[in-house]
């Protein structure tokens, strides 16, 4: 992981030429990759293209050249499918989308009363809502169903009564990782996210 200084250096540079930071990453053997998108617009269809990560990458080769950051390549690149959730405007920008959740610790024996959920449950995936605000801290809850999927040409009796949905509430302290579920849907499924664009790399520092 990139310093403290580094990721305010690099966050600095990506809001100030109009873009998002999403993730900072500095991986064994000095590659620093940093995800950028653009600004939420509700309603807006803006993706991040080849253009976009050229113009950053030439900006931060210049910055870092001049505070002195060592590293051995640069990579900046769109958040594709699994894009990460971190921040509370994240979860604004995509509630209502099926996400992938790891909380830091086990669901607990409490939560699992009534439902098929393990006590020591910490994976999850859902759907991404809003919860009721509780002391003023805002809450969240994903929602999903143990039903299995039907397969293709398969009838479902109308007399079938469907499993209810399940529900985990939880507030951003209490997540380890959350990222959007990688689902493809080739049927054309509108999705927040673009692909992740072919990133520019920075030539090796000497």
């Amino acid at each position: 992981m990139a310093s403290q200084s580094t990721n305010d250096t690099i966050a600095q540079t990506v809001t100030g030429l109009g873009y998002d930071l999403v993730d900072v990453e500095r991986t064994t053997g000095g590659l620093l990759r940093v995800t950028i998108d653009m600004p939420y617009v509700k309603d807006a269809e803006q993706f991040i293209n080849a253009e976009d990560c050229e113009k950053v990458t030439r900006q931060l080769v210049f910055v870092l050249e001049v505070e002195g950051t060592e590293y051995s390549r640069l990579e900046v690149s769109s958040p594709g499918i699994d894009r990460p959730l971190r921040t509370e405007k994240d979860f604004e920008r995509f509630a209502g989308e099926l996400i992938d959740l790891t909380l830091k610790a086990p669901i607990g024996v409490a939560a699992v009363v009534g439902s098929t959920i393990s006590a020591n449950q910490k994976k999850f995936r859902g759907t991404l809502e809003h919860a009721e605000p509780k002391d003023g801290i805002a809450h969240w809850q994903i929602v999903w169903s143990d039903e299995p999927e039907g397969k293709p040409g398969q009838r479902i009796s109308k007399k079938r009564i469907p499993l209810p949905l399940q529900a985990l509430g939880f507030t951003l302290d209490e997540i380890q990782q959350a990222r959007l579920a990688p689902v493809v849907d080739f049927k054309g499924r509108k999705s927040k996210t673009a692909p992740a664009a072919d990133a520019p790399q920075a030539p090796l520092e000497d």
